[in-house]
Order: structure tokens, then C-alpha cells, then sequence
């Protein structure tokens, strides 16, 4: 018997991760063909699908090697409806949606398109966001950091308040270590903030743009406001995206504003208004929830300009902050850039669980929102490093 053999488990968490271990076992070349489609086991959460079709997409992926959870009723009939989790691999699932294509039975169509989808959109891939001003914006591949400039008097993070005698400045320092966009706000969304009028938020905003513009000409540079007017001015002004935390509920313009001026959107998941920010409002299913909303809000704007944004804090429980950040990947489905703003909230703690965020998030989005560029850039290289992103 022999008893120097080392076995223990490791994490595979995709197609590199196989290839590695593949040279260093010294598998024939041939058989990664084989062998990559099997590096993931995929999850995809169904909700409140016809008892039939459920049963029906079981046995499918039974068949395939593959699974899925249902209903324990299902095989009675005693449900109308079930809960689906799909599990298996992506030709496995890529098999299932094949054979659902000749169904037209018990909902099945609907519930293909959208597996059909998330499957499409899943896969790692780059977008070219044009500003109006001629400017691209490159996400995917890579996560990147956009820098929080404040131009306010009461942001609840204190330190990252400025005025435009100081931004030129705090701006250069955030480009130097790193900042991919910088996003400029002039009215605070921290709990309990006061609303601030337009001509308030304009007059602190636009002296702020124009120095930004003056130092510096090639900068990606978004504007923090839920405003249409503001919106507007700030296009005006040379800003390449719009930043709204309302996903363009607190505006009724909003959503045609942006469409009319071609100017990348994020577009965040909100739940109440602004009173209802850091209220710890709990969602019994908070995934489910931002699913519908975002479909539902991307059918008003020109989907090539959004970035999404799930909302950390806006009218969510810290669980939900938590449930939201594990299972990042639910919004990989709708196929757009995704960006992160967990920056020193509430369920953080501080700058160590932003920092912990950070590292965690990396390969996994687009864009990281912080104030503290330098401590971030940190985190997030060592993310890259461990998750090998």
C-alpha cells in the first residue's frame, strides 16, 4: 500500500482552473475539449413554474446527469405551482433548453426564452459604452474603481466631502492611484439627508465640472443625481454617464432623458424613496424582487447604455445587502455591466468590511464605487490574486 499520497479538495472555478490542473497533471490536450464544459456546475432559480413543466424539466436533467429541486408535491400533483433549481452543467442545461423548444405546453416557452438567456448572457464578455462626447467607456475582463467625489456638505462619509477649490486636486490623487471614473455628486443620499433643490444641486455641481473638465479632458467622468434637469446640465457640462440611485422613480423624466441624450445609465434598484434609505427594510425575496424590477426598468431606456446597479442599502436589510453580494451573479442574466456601491454603508462596518467587499467582488463586476481609492485598488488586486480573475 502506498502511503505518500496526498488527496485533498480543491475549488475549480472555471475553464482556467481546469487547464491548470490539467498541464500539471499532464492530460493529453485533447481531452480539455472534454473536459472544460464540466468545470461549473451552473444554478438557476426558478420561481412559481407550472407543477408540469417542473416535473418534466426533473426528469430532463436526470437524464442528462444533471438535477433538479422541486416541489415534493410535483409528483402528485397536489401543487399547482413550484420553485425550481436547476443544477448541472452548461451542455447539460444547453441540452434541456434544445429539447423545451418543442414544448408549447404548461408555460414552458416562457420559461426557455429565459433560461435561453441567462445562458446567452452568462459567459464573460466586454462592452463599449460611448459617451456623447466621443469618449468609451471599456467594462468586463476586468474590475475597475469608480472614485466617489463629493461635492456636498453633509455626505455621510465625512471625509470625502470637497468643493471645487479642492476637487481638481482629490480628483488627480484618485486618477493616480488608479480610478477608472470618477463620479461627482452634489446632493447626499445618506439616511436622513434633506432633499436639496435643482438650482441648489446645479450650483454646486456645475463649478465642479468645469474645473474636472479643465484638468482633465480625457477623464471619465459621472454625475451622482436622480434629476432629469440635472441630468441634462450635467451632459452639457461633459459628463459621460448618469449615476441614479432611483433607477428613474424619483423623476418621471429621467427615463426619457437619458434615452434622448445617448448617455450610459446606471440604473439601480431601489425599494421605497429616500426616507426608506438605511431603514433596514427586509425583502422576503430580495433576488426575485430585483429580477422583476430590473426587467421591468431596462424595457424604458436603451439597454446598449445601461449598468446595473443592485441598490446596496437603498431599503434593504443588511441580510439582504448579504444575500445580494453572494449571489452576485443573478444579474449576470440580463447581459449588462454590473457595478457595485458598497463603500463605507452601514452593514460594512467601516472601511475594513469595504475593503473585504471589494476583494470578494473582484472578476465578479464591472465597477466598484468607493471613496478611498488607494486601500481599495489594494483590496481589490488581491482578490484578483486569489480568485485568479
Amino acid at each position: 500500500m502506498q502511503e505518500d499520497i496526498s488527496v485533498y479538495p480543491v475549488r475549480i472555478s472555471g475553464v482556467d482552473d481546469v487547464m491548470k490542473a490539467c498541464a500539471k497533471i499532464g492530460t493529453d490536450p485533447g481531452a480539455l475539449a472534454y473536459l472544460a464544459p464540466k468545470s461549473n456546475i451552473i444554478h438557476i432559480y426558478a420561481e412559481k413554474v407550472d407543477y408540469r413543466a417542473a416535473g418534466f424539466i426533473k426528469q430532463e436533467m436526470l437524464s442528462r446527469g444533471g438535477d433538479a429541486a422541486v416541489a415534493k408535491h410535483v409528483i402528485d400533483g397536489r401543487t399547482d405551482y413550484s420553485d425550481i433549481l436547476i443544477m448541472g452543467t452548461e451542455k447539460q442545461i444547453l441540452s434541456l433548453t434544445e429539447k423545451m423548444t418543442a414544448m408549447k405546453i404548461w408555460g414552458i416557452p416562457a420559461l426557455r426564452e429565459k433560461i435561453a438567456g441567462i445562458m446567452r448572457n452568462a459567459k464573460p464578455r466586454k462592452w463599449e459604452l460611448a459617451s456623447p462626447h466621443g469618449r468609451k467607456i471599456i467594462l468586463g475582463g476586468k474590475t475597475r474603481l469608480m472614485a466617489i467625489l463629493n461635492v456636498t456638505p453633509d455626505s455621510f462619509h465625512e471625509a470625502s466631502r470637497t468643493d471645487e477649490r479642492e476637487i481638481a486636486e482629490r480628483a488627480g490623487r484618485f486618477l493616480d492611484e488608479g480610478a477608472y471614473i470618477l463620479d461627482v455628486g452634489a446632493e447626499s443620499t445618506r439616511p436622513g439627508a434633506c432633499p436639496v433643490s435643482e438650482s441648489d444641486e446645479a450650483g454646486r455641481l456645475v463649478p465642479a465640472l468645469r474645473v474636472l473638465r479643465r484638468e482633465f479632458p480625457d477623464a471619465l467622468i459621472s454625475v451622482d443625481t436622480y434629476k432629469a434637469g440635472i441630468a441634462r446640465l450635467s451632459a452639457d457640462e461633459g459628463a459621460d454617464i448618469i449615476n441614479d440611485i432611483s433607477g428613474y422613480g424619483f423623476d418621471s423624466d429621467m427615463a426619457g432623458t437619458v434615452s434622448e441624450l445617448g448617455i450610459p445609465y446606471v440604473l439601480s434598484h431601489i425599494y421605497g424613496g429616500l426616507s426608506d434609505v438605511g431603514s433596514g427594510v427586509s425583502h422576503v425575496n430580495i433576488l426575485g424582487d430585483m429580477d422583476r424590477y430590473f426587467a421591468g426598468k431596462l424595457a424604458g431606456l436603451r439597454r446598449e447604455n445601461v449598468i446595473l446597479d443592485p441598490g446596496l442599502g437603498f431599503g434593504k436589510s443588511a441580510g439582504d445587502n448579504f444575500t445580494v453580494l453572494k449571489n452576485i451573479e443573478s444579474l449576470a442574466g440580463f447581459g449588462r455591466p454590473v457595478m457595485i456601491g458598497h463603500s463605507r454603508k452601514r452593514f460594512t462596518g467601516g472601511l475594513a468590511g469595504t475593503l473585504g467587499v471589494t476583494a470578494m467582488m473582484a472578476g465578479k463586476v464591472s465597477l466598484l464605487r468607493v471613496h478611498d481609492v488607494a486601500e481599495n485598488m489594494e483590496a481589490l488586486r488581491m482578490g484578483e490574486g486569489v480568485s485568479g480573475a
